[in-house]
């Protein structure tokens, strides 16, 4: 074992704080990264305050990471040390059901490992990126093209492939018609990655605060759901919903949205069930979906797409010790639009 410095959660009501942790010693397949970056994603917040289930005290979050390898086993093949490689929110999976041989390792039939708070194959509970060094099974490494500023290519490990998956499966592009719920941290890589896939790109956000950015970054529209007179405009206007919200929504009235065989995919988390009339389903045959982030192939895919497209969140760098205040800006919507931790302040 490895000892790092890092930042956990000591419980759910408690702020971040230093602490040690320890890394396993590298198998025959691992990868150490020396991490320079971590991303703070919503998540992160949801998980070490409980909110989404009990967890394992301390603990250390942070999925959006990206770093140089130091060290490699003796049978990796894809990776070296000096590489610059990024891990999102998944470090293993059971690689033998239906889904993983598709590359769909994400919807592991098993249910895959979380790169914090859960059990992985050594029985210990997994720590994440708010620390120096992580130790990853080399399958579940990718690697960060030079095009991409390192100092802003952590949050695509997750905001920016929570995104991408679903606006490629449902295959965005010239003439669909896409509406992003929310302009943060998720919605302005939506409207990036949507816009550079070539569709008309209108943002629905509660006021017009933003939109100066949302237009700049690549949006055709922006309408303000808090003017009624929003969801009367645009009724039957839209092919693909992508919402990136965590707060509860009137689904209904976003689902009437939609044009005819149009799609609402939900990427982001309330903690509360989500009810739908099936007769609103009904009418123009729409479709109410999930996501979640992408595949090993996939997320590979998003980083090659948004390097060759000029693609990279718009981040606030902080120290190690602005985290606890970053987290109540993130739920205050005070960030443009991603925290970005720089690891070298721990």
């Amino acid at each position: 074992m490895t000892t790092v410095r890092a930042f956990a959660a000591p419980s759910a009501s408690d702020p971040l704080e230093p602490v040690t942790i320890e890394r396993r010693d590298l198998g025959p397949r691992d990868v150490r990264i020396d991490i320079a970056y971590a991303g703070v994603c919503h998540s992160d917040i949801h998980t070490v305050r409980g909110e989404w289930g009990p967890q394992t005290y301390p603990l250390t979050v942070g999925h959006e990471i990206v770093g140089t390898i130091a060290a490699v086993g003796a049978e990796v093949a894809s990776h070296a040390v000096g590489d610059r490689v990024g891990v999102g929110c998944m470090v293993n999976s059971c690689r033998e059901c239906e889904n993983c041989r598709a590359g769909f390792e994400q919807y592991c039939l098993d249910g895959f490992v979380d790169t914090y708070g859960a059990v992985d194959r050594d029985g210990t509970i997994t720590q994440g990126g708010y620390s120096q060094a992580v130790v990853v099974d080399e399958h579940f490494v990718l690697r960060v093209p030079e095009a991409i500023p390192f100092d802003r290519a952590a949050p695509l490990l997750c905001a920016g492939i929570t995104t991408y998956s679903p606006l490629a499966h449902w295959r965005t592009g010239p003439g669909t018609r896409v509406a992003v719920v929310g302009f943060g941290g998720l919605g302005h890589m939506g409207v990036k990655i949507a816009a550079a896939m070539g569709a008309e790109v209108t943002v629905l956000s509660q006021s017009l605060r933003k939109k100066d950015d949302a237009l700049a970054l690549g949006a055709d529209h922006y309408f303000a759901t808090s003017d009624p007179d929003t969801f009367r405009t645009l009724r039957n206007s839209f092919d693909l919903i992508l919402n990136t919200v965590s707060a509860p929504l009137d689904v209904e009235a976003y689902l009437r949205l939609l044009a005819l065989d149009g799609t609402m995919v939900n990427v982001g988390a309330p903690p509360e069930p989500v009810g739908v009339r099936m007769f609103t389903l009904f009418t123009n045959r729409r479709s109410f979906s999930g996501s979640t982030i992408g595949g090993i192939r996939e997320t590979q895919e998003m980083l090659d797409f948004c390097a060759e497209h000029g693609i990279a969140p718009e981040v606030e760098m902080i120290a190690a010790s602005e985290i606890n205040e970053a987290y109540e800006r993130v739920l205050s919507s005070d960030v443009r639009y991603r925290f970005v931790i720089d690891i070298a302040t721990l």
